[in-house]
Formats: C-alpha cells, structure tokens, sequence
C-alpha cells in the first residue's frame, strides 16, 4: 500500500529492474491505495481489461511497457522470430479493449522501433523498445502538462466546472487531459468549483475524479449523472471539461458513456463544452464518428457490481456501451497539447496532423 498525495508517483510506470509495469489499481480507489507490480503478460492484459489501468493516456503507456516487456521474454537472435513473437504479443494486449485508440497507437509505435531497426541485433532492439517506452511514458507528461496550460486560458477563478468520467492524474501518467488545467490551476493559486458526475455505471466520476480532486484541495461536489440539467439550470457550471478515448477525422468525440448526454445538456443552458484531447487520441483514418467501434462490457457492472445485492431481477436484459459518440458541432473546442482548436474540426484537425504525428497502423507494413 501507497498513500497517493497530492503529489503522487506516476499512475503508470516501468520499472525495468524488477521487470514490471508498475500501476495504481484503479479498481480499489478510493477505499485503498494499492501499487501493483505486473511481470505476467497475462496480467498485463488483465489488468486492462479489467480496468485497474484505464484511461486513453494511461493504457497507451501500460501497454507500451507491457510490450516491451513481453520483448524481454522473447529468446532468441532470429530477427525473423522475434519480430513474429513480438506482433504475436502486440496483438494479444491490443485485444484487451476495443475503443481508446492510444491502445493501438502505442503498440504500433512499439512495432515501428522494431521494423526500423531490423540490421541490429535483437539485443539492441530491445534496449530501444525500453527508450521508446520510457519516451511515450515521459511524452504522456508533457503533452499533458500542455493540455493543461492551454485549457487554463480558457476557465476562470471561481468558476463552476462539470466534468464526466476521470480525465485526470489517474487516466495519464500525470496531470491527466480534463483535469490538467485543474490541477494547473490550483498549483496557481486559482480556485474552481467542481462538479462532478457519479459516471455510472463504473462510478469514475465518484469513486476516482472526486479521490484526485480531494487529495489536491480542490473543491469538489460528487452529483448523479441525472442531475446535470439541475445543476447547469441554477447557473452553477460555467464551463465542461471532458477527456476523450478516441477522436475521429471530422471532430466526432468518443468517450465515456454519457458525455453526449451532457453536451446535449450544456448546449441547451449555453454552457461551453471543452474535449481536452492529446493527439494520439485523434484517429484520421476515421472519417467520423460512426466508424468508431464502441466497447459493450459485461451486464454485471450495472445490476451488481457495486452493490450488497443484486439490483435488477434476474433474466432482464443489459445494454452496457462503455462509450458514446459527441458530435463535432456540440464541442465549442478542442484542447490539444498543440493549442486550441475551433470549428470546423475537419479543417482544424487537418490542419494539425503535419505536427501530431500519428502512426497508421499499416505506416510499417
């Protein structure tokens, strides 16, 4: 157990002496800090799929740790084979959750250090997996930390925020995407009312976004998802801050279940609608959000999971998307690392990718 502060270690972490990805379990907070150190593949994937690492930025880093690891495992001086085992473990944790694109940017970022650099030996293939997954890692902190800068400038002390999910230190390594201006801000002296939604039916908003806000002083009000109109109604929120998993090519926005409902809300009371965005989110190969395959997860999370007893008779059938699409033209803007973005997305976004820097997933094939 590790008391997680106000200034906390990384969410997401290698620690190659040991080699283990070392991760925060989600799944636990807020009830106990617990710090786990994963070797197995078998546990890395799991604790993907399970949610003990969540979060676009977060299980971008974890899986590129993870596949590094996996490396590591790999004894052999084929080329040939080791690249045939690495995409064989590359595939394996991609299969861990279908949504946040970071999962799959990532591991192809991890697969494009080993087809550059086919003439070394597969020793020193390794050591570059390592440097590159240290980079993503120390990458995730610096584009984060820009999100938040940028997106500062666009809230004001004392103002009312919403948030949905958990956008913060806990999804990223630091800081967090929704939650950085936040964070900045209160290293700044500034003060903001936060609301945040219960996010059900994972509950991040309660159990994870109000835990981080608390542990950096930031005053924070936990609400039920059904009580964002009420809220934004008495003139409480002046401003949303969301995070997002995948973002398409016209500026669609995929994230946590429920957040459409609150642009569609915001919009109506006139409140400004903000997706706080790293560019690896950004995926241009889709051309909107239709083409964006939302993750269905197990009925459990709804009638039970947190609950004594069961909480729907049995035999009644679940619908559980954990995600839905926000459409381009309920956002009033875009917070990248890169700055701030308006409508329209498609000409915006466009514009953007000579710098992002995103990977197709057949760039190196």
């Amino acid at each position: 157990m590790t008391q997680y502060g106000a200034t906390p270690r990384d969410s997401v972490a290698l620690d190659d002496e040991r080699r283990a990805l070392v991760i925060i379990d989600q799944t636990k907070l807020p009830r106990a800090v617990s710090v786990l150190s994963l070797t197995a593949q078998e546990e890395i994937y799991r604790a993907i799929a399970t949610l003990q690492v969540r979060g676009a930025p977060a299980i971008g880093v974890a899986a590129a740790i993870g596949v590094y690891l996996a490396a590591l495992g790999i004894e052999t001086d084929d080329w040939d084979k080791f690249y045939s085992r690495f995409v064989s473990a590359k595939q394996y944790l991609a299969s861990s959750r279908p949504t946040a694109v970071n999962l799959f940017w990532a591991l192809d970022r991890m697969e494009g250090v080993v087809i550059r650099n086919k003439n070394l030996p597969v020793s020193g293939i390794k050591y570059l997996l390592r440097d590159e997954a240290e980079r993503i890692h120390d990458e995730d902190i610096r584009v984060c930390r820009a999100i938040g800068e940028h997106g500062l400038g666009l809230i004001r002390d004392g103002w009312g925020i919403l948030t949905h999910c958990n956008a913060g230190r806990l999804a990223a390594v630091r800081y967090g995407t929704a939650l950085a201006p936040l964070h900045l801000g209160r290293e700044r002296g500034r003060n903001f009312k936060v609301f945040a939604d219960e996010t059900r039916p994972l509950l991040q908003g309660a159990r994870l976004t109000a835990f981080e806000l608390m542990e950096d002083g930031i005053d924070t009000t936990v609400i039920c998802d059904n009580t964002v109109s009420r809220v934004m109604q008495n003139g409480w929120i002046q401003a949303v801050l969301v995070g997002c998993d995948r973002m398409a090519a016209n500026g669609d926005a995929c994230n946590k279940i429920g957040t459409s409902g609150v642009a569609i809300i915001a919009r109506h009371y006139g409140v400004p609608f903000y997706v706080c965005a790293p560019t690896s989110t950004i995926d241009m190969n889709v051309p909107n959000g239709n083409g964006i395959v939302i993750e269905e997860r197990a009925a459990s999370e709804v009638t039970e999971m947190w609950y004594g007893e069961r909480m729907a008779p049995e035999g009644a059938k679940v619908y559980n998307p954990a995600f839905d699409v926000t459409p381009a033209d309920l956002i009033t803007a875009v917070v990248t690392e890169h700055g701030v973005l308006r409508p329209p997305y498609g000409e915006s976004l466009t514009a953007l990718r000579p710098i992002q820097g995103l990977q197709r997933p057949d760039q190196y094939r």
